[in-house]
């Protein structure tokens, strides 16, 4: 995580006074920040959905903001026989209807020429099968002494070629680097998912580490390159009047919702093998709770951020059955019902719905519970963190028309809105103390400039200068799998039903009796009021 950023709170440079050429031709670089070392970054996948989608729009982005270097190189790896012309011409046409689609996430909401003729100068094809020795042997000869022998290998692939790429670099030599870092850099980014289970994530953690080392290795989760999760840390630490009641003392319990409205896109195949829980829960989930209880590192060094969030992954107790709740979408306002889309199992008890009470054991939040939720098919999207405040005492209120105090909720927005709000009461005008409940906000849009980002730019851009603090450790992964493994694998006639419920709701009835059962309940997802609890 890059902390060369601006301090001011002044609006960034508009994004055309950062596209005016430097010398070499590349576009002038952000304030504040020096574009990445030279390298070259070597995609494998590169004719699937990964690159196309998230990949080289970031890279897009990188490019108008200056941040890559002039020797930048991108080499895709994929099979099939292609020429580069024809690659750049997919990746350009893909990037266009991008741009047309999603303006808020490109500068200008639409291609800037002389940013993407930069790229594309750049973009080499190699046809190659993953698990064949030929194709690292040809990749040898064509990454040679290029960009300083600083190199980027990204595993845009599924998770069954992790293994045999690493390995297959690991043996063709191309991982080597100076063992004190004083030499060229060989670096190897890992998309999730990590592993399916505990036992699955240790493998591959063994495996990949018997080629590369812990520091070349960069396991990405593409909610921490978000602006507003990154923001948690600078809300919780920046400011005196959050940290000293972020703790049991005065908070009652947390939420974190990562809701959607739209099912499974296609990719039922994928799906079946994975859903809700194993898709979101012990990595982005899980993420987020610990930008949220992790201790003050004392920098934003790499490994100190890291450490405090191993400590949180520490804490965590292992889940149950009892802990969590699955759900599955049926036939309702909203859509089809999962069984019905394609690819899918007629029969299937894959969940697209999760919902898990989480307690941390640790001085600072014990007796605190978290409840996670995320789910596909749901009557809104949101990603946000609700923290709620333990109630104040009542008595005072006893002789006045006050029946009840809405409990104060501050609440972090990370999708798609992006700000934070805050519940609490005051007194109603007129000559009876009354209460009423209102809710102050901030939303980023109105204090700086929109800022184009896929979610992928500061991740990439911080692999290539080496910066760690936004990627997952070995030991964290394995310990967020170890807190789930009970509800993955749990005993004989423990495992968790999947329970229905209809496309557009809220999700399952039983998901709310989990937090009823502590006397609380979910915040809604649709406008209005939030709930009570």
């Amino acid at each position: 995580m890059s902390t060369t950023q601006p301090t001011s709170a002044s609006p960034n440079p508009p994004a055309n006074a950062r596209l005016a050429s430097h010398p070499h031709g590349a576009p002038s670089s952000a304030a504040g920040k020096h574009p990445a070392p030279p390298c070259t970054l070597v995609i494998f996948g590169a004719g699937g959905d990964l690159t196309k989608r998230l990949l080289m729009p970031a890279l897009y982005n990188l490019a108008v903001d200056g941040l890559l270097d002039d020797g930048m190189k991108i080499i895709g790896v994929n099979h099939g026989e292609h020429e580069t012309g024809q690659w750049r011409e997919g990746l350009h046409d893909a990037l266009q209807k991008f741009a047309a689609d999603k303006a808020s996430t490109f500068h200008a909401g639409k291609l800037d020429d002389h940013a993407w003729n930069w790229v594309a100068q750049r973009l080499h094809y190699m046809a190659g099968e993953f698990e064949d020795d030929d194709t690292y042997q040809r990749l040898a000869q064509q990454l040679g002494g290029d960009a300083q022998g600083n190199v980027v290998f990204y595993l845009a692939v599924g998770a069954r070629f992790f293994k045999p790429i690493v390995e297959r670099l690991g043996k063709a030599g191309l991982l080597k680097q100076d063992a004190n870092g004083g030499g060229p850099f060989r670096r190897v980014v890992i998309e999730k998912p990590f592993g399916a289970d505990l036992a699955s994530a240790r493998d591959l953690n063994q495996h990949i580490l018997s080629f590369a080392d812990e520091s070349q290795i960069y396991r990405i989760d593409h909610f921490l390159g978000k602006d507003t999760v990154q923001s948690i840390l600078a809300i919780r630490f920046a400011n005196a009047m959050f940290e000293p009641i972020w703790r049991r003392e005065y908070i009652d319990s947390v939420q974190i919702t990562a809701s959607e409205v739209i099912g499974v896109e296609g990719r039922g195949r994928f799906y079946e093998q994975t859903g809700a829980f194993r898709d979101m829960v012990p990595n982005h989930l899980f993420q987020l709770l610990c930008m949220v209880a992790m201790e003050p590192p004392n920098s934003f060094d790499a490994e100190a951020v890291r450490n405090k969030k191993a400590e949180v992954f520490d804490a965590i107790k292992p889940l149950t059955p009892g802990d969590v709740v699955f759900g599955q979408y049926g036939t309702g306002p909203a859509g089809v019902a999962y069984r019905d889309e394609p690819d899918v199992a007629k029969d299937s008890q894959t969940p697209t719905y999760a919902a898990a009470r989480v307690h941390v054991d640790n001085w600072r939040w014990a007796g605190v519970p978290f409840y996670l939720r995320t789910g596909k098919r749901l009557a809104a999207r949101h990603t946000e963190i609700s923290v709620q405040l333990r109630r104040v005492p009542f008595r005072l209120f006893r002789d006045t028309p006050v029946d009840a105090l809405t409990p104060n909720v501050l609440t972090l927005r990370i999708d798609p809105t992006h700000g934070t709000s805050f519940d609490f009461n005051v007194k109603t005008p007129g000559p009876v103390m009354q209460i009423g409940a209102v809710q102050s906000s901030f939303d980023y849009d109105d204090f700086f400039t929109e800022q184009a980002n896929i979610g992928y730019e500061t991740l990439l851009y911080d692999c290539m200068l080496g910066d760690q603090t936004l990627f997952q450790r070995a030991d964290s992964i394995e310990t967020a799998w170890a807190a789930v493994d009970g509800v993955l694998h749990p005993g004989d006639g423990a495992a968790v039903r999947v329970q229905a419920y209809a496309a557009g709701s809220e999700g399952p009835a039983e998901a709310e009796a989990l937090l009823a059962q502590d006397g609380r309940a979910w915040r809604a997802l649709t406008p209005g009021e939030p709930k009570k609890s």
